[in-house]
């Protein structure tokens, strides 16, 4: 019966991640097409109602302290990758990625997204297991996160600087004027990748970036590697509807990157004070969420408050 408890939530999880992706890709984009608002907005609700329900399953399955766990965790991680919508946004731009072709370098983004985080995660865990020092190294990693994302400059994308890019140019030969939806294309026998193979690799490259924040503050929140890794998993598949969701509005967000820099530094400060001082989750999750959403009101006011005098 032990072995059975353990093992039901992994295959809950499983088969409602591969379910869902199979009934997304096979379908509802199974040609390439512009992804409308609405439905945008009910792929977004879509997920935020699986990832609920789910929460639901692990409140009941192991308690109430691993529900609010993996509700603080989830949050976290969404919050934190909604930097990952503003660099897609100019990667796409940069590229000049067709709308119609740009689900789909974020579907199979995500795909390798959700492989590399669950090798980050598992390596996580059994260092923290093995080596419990290695989180304080991530509390200061973090509060170092914060200030970085306080001093930052624009955001530019310069394919050349991403070493992937350059050895797969090197292994690969790119057909640059391939313009279809494919990532790869046969010539005279020949094997060619397309420009949107270099902006898928382009977005496997961003995400791995932005996890090397995110997952050390997911460790903040609990060390459950069950918990860590559903919440992430689940957050990372919910950015494809919300960037077709939110990308007009991600442009007008331009003070989120003073509550991301606030939540970093807050789970930065908790990791190390953990063996001195005791946050509850709940107020964790209340912390979290008051500063996000101070920063997104404080963004919008401040656009309207242009707006008007735009007008005036």
């Amino acid at each position: 019966m032990a072995s059975l408890a353990v093992a039901l939530p992994w295959a809950l999880f499983g088969t409602l991640v591969a379910a869902a992706l199979a009934f997304d890709l096979g379908i509802f984009h199974r040609q390439p097409r512009v992804l409308r608002m609405g439905e945008a907005a009910l792929g977004t609700t879509f997920w935020l109602a699986l990832a609920g329900g789910f929460a639901g399953f692990v409140f009941y399955q192991r308690g109430a302290g691993r529900g609010l766990e993996f509700v603080l965790a989830y949050a976290l991680e969404l919050a934190l990758s909604v930097d990952n919508l503003f660099v897609f946004l100019i990667v796409f731009s940069t590229f000049a990625v067709p709308a119609a072709f740009q689900h789909r370098v974020l579907f199979w983004g995500m795909i390798g997204a959700v492989l590399g985080r669950a090798l980050f995660i598992l390596a996580g865990a059994a260092l923290i297991h093995r080596f419990a020092w290695v989180l304080f190294i991530f509390g200061l990693f973090l509060l170092y996160a914060a200030i970085k994302v306080l001093r930052q400059t624009p955001v530019t994308v310069d394919p050349t600087r991403y070493l992937v890019l350059r050895i797969l140019r090197r292994l690969v030969p790119v057909a640059l004027d391939a313009s279809g939806p494919e990532f790869f294309v046969r010539r005279d026998g020949k094997l060619y990748a397309t420009p949107l193979l270099l902006v898928l690799v382009v977005v496997e490259a961003v995400d791995l970036t932005f996890a090397a924040d995110s997952i050390p503050a997911v460790f903040g929140v609990t060390r459950d590697t069950f918990v860590v890794l559903t919440s992430n998993i689940f957050a990372v598949l919910g950015l494809r509807a919300l960037f077709f969701l939110v990308s007009g509005l991600a442009r007008k967000l331009r003070h989120l990157r003073y509550g991301i820099a606030f939540v970093l530094a807050f789970i930065g400060a908790k990791i190390i004070l953990g063996p001195f001082l005791d946050v509850p989750i709940a107020l964790s999750l209340g912390v979290v969420v008051l500063a996000l959403a101070a920063a997104a009101l404080a963004s919008l006011g401040q656009g309207r408050a242009g707006s008007g005098e735009e007008g005036s």
